[in-house]
Parts: structure tokens; sequence; C-alpha cells
């Protein structure tokens, strides 16, 4: 078994990279690879993702991210070189670019270097990622994405000759499905204004028109946005079926899932979204933005899923209203849905990791 060592900005804060991050880690951990999980800066609020870690956890800086001076950069090389000295052979996977330009040329040769990318390639091309992951991944053992259409915009459009792609894994499987019965859209993520729930709010109330039913919107989560979507709920005529339900426990998410009926995704961009993998893992149909390959690898159009163009607040409301409409209609793409969640279980991620890492060292 190898070392395996993953690299985060910050490891503890409750976003979608540290997620993945933790559940791989143990994963493998129990597979019986010494695993390691850095942060380079502490969390402002730490979340604990994993209540008895079977992997070491290091955080290297005592503050939060921001701009690092001269000294404590000076000490973060040497804090990481005593590091990477105690491993034994084995992989360093940088799980974003700002930990890609920050580690590669401090790496010592027995630990080879993966570099990760958790966003879309459509996000990266608007904004700094783009020239970062074409500037540093390419000299990399491999450069990971998170859907096989995005490492094929990469390879083409980044000239990256190293691309790999590894989904993120769902890191349980519920024993039963919900049943679909009842009126209720789940929205769930931080109430942030890349999630885009106005636009969710917005589809909501054109989908409530035609309903015969009374359905509400039960948005799942914390943020700056919560008082705006507020607002935005009460000018568009359903602030009394829209639902802020906070933060809501890990372990309790599962009772979500089972008495929701749809999904609806409106983020201005995702990599791959779990929220959507564990919705169908309890085969919950989903409505989303086609916003890139991770989306459109988790809802199949028409199969296990509806896809409205991005940004479409008026077709991504009709495809909402077609399933609110019809019980059959969820429960058909809900049994695909679930049934296609299968391939992200975590034991079929981590066999896919473990493919990984023989392919770099044979």
């Amino acid at each position: 078994m190898s070392t395996v060592l993953f690299a985060c900005m910050d490891a503890d804060t409750l976003g979608g990279i540290q997620r993945v991050t933790h559940t791989v880690a143990q994963g493998l951990a129990g597979r019986g690879h010494d695993v390691h999980v850095v942060g380079l800066h502490r969390a402002e609020r730490p979340f604990r993702y994993v209540e008895r870690p079977a992997y070491h956890r290091h955080v290297i800086h005592r503050t939060l991210m921001g701009k690092v001076s001269g000294p404590a950069m000076r000490r973060e090389r040497r804090r990481l070189g005593e590091l990477f000295d105690r491993l034994a052979p084995g992989f360093a996977v940088m799980t974003s670019p700002g930990v890609v330009t920050r580690l590669k040329s401090l790496l010592p040769g027995h630990l080879l270097p993966i570099g990760q990318y958790h966003g879309s390639y459509q996000h990266a091309r608007g904004s700094w990622h783009l020239g970062s992951v074409r500037g540093h991944y390419g000299g990399l053992e491999k450069a990971v994405f998170v859907s096989e259409d995005d490492a094929w915009l990469f390879s083409e459009h980044a000239l990256l000759p190293n691309v790999w792609s590894l989904p993120n894994p769902l890191p349980d499987w519920p024993s039963r499905a919900a049943g679909l019965t009842g009126h209720r859209v789940l929205g769930v993520g931080r109430l942030e204004g890349v999630k885009r729930f106005d636009r969710l709010i917005s589809a909501f109330a054109l989908a409530c028109r035609d309903a015969a039913e009374s359905w509400e919107l039960h948005l799942i989560g914390e943020g700056d946005e919560r008082e705006r979507l507020r607002a935005h709920a009460l000018a568009c005529g359903v602030a009394d079926r829209v639902v802020f339900r906070g933060a809501v426990p890990a372990a309790e998410m599962g009772r979500e899932y089972l008495s929701g009926s749809v999904l609806g995704l409106s983020s201005e961009h995702e990599g791959l979204p779990l929220v959507v993998g564990e919705a169908a893992s309890y085969g919950v149909p989903s409505v989303a933005f086609d916003v890139s390959g991770g989306v459109r690898s988790l809802v199949l159009d028409g199969e296990t899923g509806l896809l409205a163009p991005p940004a479409d607040v008026d077709a991504f409301a009709a495809a909402l209203a077609g399933l609110m409409g019809s019980v059959r209609e969820r429960r058909r793409l809900g049994a695909a849905a679930r049934a296609h969640a299968r391939e992200f279980r975590l034991e079929r991620v981590l066999d896919r990791w473990e493919a990984l890492f023989e392919n770099v060292t044979r």
C-alpha cells in the first residue's frame, strides 16, 4: 500500500472540495493506505467530516487563508519539508490550482504529484483558473478532472497531455428510496450568489401557476443571501411556500431526501454536484441548469432528470412544472437516477483512485 497525501488550501471548511477529500481519505485509509490530509491554513469554522478519521490530519498555518508574509512562507516550506521527509514513497494529491502553485516545487521525488480540479472547464475559462491549470498541471504526473467531458475539454483547450477523470464519490448508500408522493421541491447548498437560488425561486413561482396541488420549496443551507432570497420570494408571490430550513446536519439529510420529490439545481457553475448524486441515490430526480460535464454525467436529460439551458429560468420552470404535475414521471426518472448513481458509490470511486495510482507508477 502507498502513502497518499491530500493537500487543500483549507481542509476543514464546509465545502465540496473538503468533503470529497475527507471522504476519499477515509476510504483509502480503510483499504490500508497511509493517508494524510493537509490544510495549508486553518478554517474559520472547522467542520468535522469524519467522526473517527483513520487518516492523519495536519494544519500548516494557524492563520486563515489570505496573503502570506515572507517569514510565514519560509515556515510553511520548513514544516512541509519536515512532513514530506517523514513519509514513505507515494502520491501527493493537490486539490486546487492554488495548492499546485504553492506545493509542486516543494515536493520531493518520492511523492509523485497529482493535480485535481474540482470545477468545470466552463468555470475555469471564465476565471484565472484556466491559465493556472494550463501553466502548472501539464508537468504533473496526472491532471484529474471530475468528468470525462471536462477532462477532454482541458486536454483540448489547455493542451494537457496527462488528463484523467475521477468523479466525486457518494459517502453513503441508502437502503430505501423516496416515495415521491409529497409536494416538496428541495434546494440544497450554501445560500450564496453562485448557487443562484433566486433563479430557483423564480422558476418555482412560475411552476406553481400550473400546479394542481400546493407545493413547497425547501431551501437547506445557510449563507449571506438568506434575507435577499426571502425578499425575492415575497416579490415572486411565493413567500408562504418557500421554507428556509437553515443548515441540516449531514446525518439528518437522508430524512430530507426521503421527504422530497424533486431536487432543483440552479447554480451558475458546478463541477460535479454531490447534492444531485445524493438525491439520485434516494431515487429523487433533479432539474438542473446544464452548466458542466459533471452535471451532465449525473443528470442524463430525459432519462435520470431534466436539464435546462444555462440561466434559462422559463425552461427550468417548465421542466419543474412537468415533474411537479406527474408522480409517474418523477418515479420513472427517479428509479433511473438511483440506478445510475450506483456508479458513484464510494467503493467504485476508490477502485478508480487505485487504478489511477497504478497507472502513474506503471
